[in-house]
């Protein structure tokens, strides 16, 4: 009997997927890194490079031991750290911020889909790091005043039950605005969260426009730029017609430089995996808004991400940037030979 059981192909997919996140992380950390003009941001994202080397190395040894052949994931090919910075003024602890907030979601997910201990143990320990540096590039950004905190709101002094089915209107068209209920905190927590990631999303699409190599790409991108600004505006006002203050972090801008630090392939993945995680908060949106004009908002959000996304995939595919995930055997073709 061996000592460990053979991976599973849902093991195989989620370390495949997972290998081409954290390769993609480190590409982009190098640059950041050393355009960093502030200690404490550069020691936070060097320690974030140090450990997640580490588990690619142990994601590579586990695809060596299995037979499987190593992906191509990011290379030093994709990125360029000799050219001026892209980004300024904190944009990247909160594109780090956002990155590892992807990475939890992920990791949670995987754990699920994986058997055997080592594997398991891998996720376990990439979540708690992950978990960790959010934690401190959070504090992080607080602390420079750089990150908007969600609104704040009476404490309840008593329970209360929903008493009508009108709590979830909000569709019909002859409702006065003022007529709708005024959002739960629940909701107004998707909805900040909403704003919150698709203006740094915004931030590093207008940076990717900017230095875009291709003219199909750049396009693209600044597609990509308007419709996270019309989700903002689209949200925000939400907020506004119950005279909610609207986030507004400071920083993060891009800067005027058109010199491409990373290669399209790497910008058009990093859009790839934003746009899947937008998607999945906007069904988690729609999954608890009670008040169904929010769930028709998130639904059609969703649907014009997803129509975006899939522009994109068509672009990498006839570039060959999409690396093609490990396949189950075509046993017709086998049968047929």
């Amino acid at each position: 009997m061996p000592d460990k059981a053979a991976i599973t192909s849902s093991e195989l997919g989620v370390l495949w997927l997972t290998y081409q996140e954290k390769t993609m992380i480190l590409r982009m950390l190098e640059y950041f890194i050393e355009k960093a003009d502030d200690e404490k941001a550069k020691k936070i994202m060097t320690d974030v490079y140090n450990e997640i080397d580490i588990y690619v190395g142990k994601i590579t040894n586990i695809f060596k031991s299995e037979g499987a052949v190593i992906p191509v994931g990011f290379t030093t090919e994709d990125v360029n750290k000799d050219v001026p910075k892209l980004y300024d003024n904190g944009f990247d602890i909160m594109f780090v911020r956002l990155l590892k907030e992807i990475s939890m979601g992920l990791h949670t997910l995987n754990i699920n889909m994986v058997y055997r201990e080592d594997i398991v143990m891998l996720f376990k320990e990439l979540t708690a790091i992950t978990q960790a540096y959010y934690n401190s590039c959070t504090q992080y950004l607080i602390e420079k005043g750089m990150l908007a905190r969600a609104p704040y709101v009476s404490m309840p002094n008593s329970v209360e039950f929903v008493k009508e089915t009108n709590y979830l209107g909000g569709l019909n068209p002859f409702t006065k605005i003022g007529n709708k209920r005024t959002l739960n905190t629940v909701e107004v927590a998707y909805i900040f969260h909403g704003i919150e990631s698709n203006v740094t999303g915004l931030q590093m699409i207008t940076g990717f426009a900017q230095c875009a190599n291709k003219s199909e790409v750049k396009k693209f991108f600044t597609k990509g730029a308007e419709l996270a600004k019309s989700i903002i505006k689209e949200m925000s006002e939400t907020f506004l017609e119950d005279g909610i203050q609207i986030p507004s972090p400071s920083g993060g801008n891009a800067t005027r430089s058109t010199v491409p630090p990373f290669s399209d392939k790497l910008m058009m993945y990093c859009t790839s995996l934003f746009c899947s995680f937008s998607m999945g908060g906007n069904a988690l949106g729609t999954a608890f808004s009670l008040r169904n004009d929010l769930a028709a908002k998130n639904t059609a959000f969703t649907k014009d991400i997803f129509e975006y996304a899939h522009e994109g995939a068509k672009i990498m595919i006839n570039n060959g940037w999409m690396e093609e995930p490990p396949q189950m055997v075509e046993r017709k073709e086998i049968i047929n030979k």
